[in-house]
């Protein structure tokens, strides 16, 4: 039996067709493997905040930049993983648990005791890097030792309650004439604030001659009843505990209590210096965010948490706020302007 010319060119054609797209289905299936495999390889990062997002931004950009200058790029070759708690305590667990199911590689935790802890609850695995917030990470049980943590938590603790005392000294520097000191302050963000506000402060205060005031404020509608009770009092300045969800969400507002009370005021952060404070006093911030992008780079190239020592800062800053000095009638001596990080003008 003969076959057409044109038949057997048909079926040929054919063939070659399936035999095309079969080419081309296997292409596509490597391309598509290589394509997840690589993909697979990015690494994750997991950042639970105890913030808002607006607030916590400036820390989160600062720790992405860092990141970026150790050649790591969000939404290139790494990626993160964003939760916030919005200042809710209760959330804390939830959004830990919630970057453990994503299987992240690496969390970062921009808060104080309770969300560090929250994160080593959800996981005894995944490496956890403390960004400075909380009180000493031995005492609270979160690592064996700052020297080798031991377990899977590392990273930075600021010290910031133990630098009350030189916080205060400053201020009284800066204002000589300071003689009553406001302290607002929130018991409830960590057990450093309350010893800092007990122990630390009063000690300090009765080495400079000045009488101190505690003033609590555990929630938002707390403020204003507050500030009255303060201006009764009458101090001369205002010293403000450390940060947290709760004095960060409500920063304009005391900053605009200080200034429409003439007080001088002291924070232990420059943001609120930033917003119209007097003066901030803490751990240089660059420096912080340099490190935290290290301990990423070390724990991603195969370092264990456990082995990474916990740092504690040795670069501190301080910041004044001139505008502000001169919107409360304060003239701050050439001397404590030149030991000064930064000048606001």
């Amino acid at each position: 039996m003969k076959i057409d010319n044109r038949q057997e060119a048909t079926c040929n054609s054919r063939k070659a067709k399936v035999l095309c797209f079969a080419i081309c289905a296997v292409l596509f299936a490597l391309c598509s493997y290589a394509g997840a495999q690589q993909r697979a390889k990015i690494p994750r990062i997991g950042y639970l905040s105890a913030f808002e997002p607006a607030t916590e931004f400036t820390r989160s950009e600062a720790i992405r930049l860092a990141l970026r200058k150790l050649g790591y790029i969000e939404g290139e070759n790494m990626a993160i993983e964003y939760r916030y708690a919005e200042g809710k305590r209760d959330r804390y667990s939830e959004l830990a648990a919630e970057l453990v199911g994503l299987k992240v590689d690496i969390i970062l935790v921009a808060g104080g005791d309770v969300a560090i802890r929250a994160a080593n609850n959800a996981t005894k695995t995944i490496p956890i890097v403390m960004t400075g917030g909380g009180s000493d990470p031995v005492e609270a049980g979160l690592v064996e030792s700052l020297a080798r943590p031991g377990g899977n938590v590392t990273g930075l603790t600021t010290l910031n309650s133990e630098l009350g005392g030189k916080r205060l000294e400053l201020l009284k520097e800066a204002v000589p004439k300071l003689a009553r000191v406001a302290v607002l302050y929130n018991p409830a963000s960590s057990p450093g604030t309350a010893r800092e506000v007990k122990e630390v402060l009063p000690v300090a205060a009765r080495a400079l001659q000045l009488t101190i005031q505690p003033w609590e404020v555990r929630a938002t509608d707390d403020f204003d009843q507050v500030f009255a009770a303060i201006s009764k009092w009458r101090p001369d300045g205002l010293y403000v505990g450390s940060r947290n969800p709760l004095t960060a969400a409500n920063e304009t507002r005391i900053v605009g209590f200080a200034l429409k009370s003439r007080l001088a005021s002291a924070y232990d952060r420059r943001e609120a210096v930033d917003a119209g404070g007097l003066m901030s006093y803490g751990a240089d911030l660059a420096d912080r965010y340099r490190l935290i992008a290290w301990y990423v780079d070390k724990i991603l190239k195969g370092a264990k948490p456990g082995d990474l020592p916990v740092q504690q800062p040795t670069k501190f800053e301080l910041v004044i706020n001139l505008k502000t000095a001169k919107q409360i009638g304060v003239t701050i001596s050439p001397e404590v302007l030149a030991r000064a990080t930064k000048l606001i003008k």
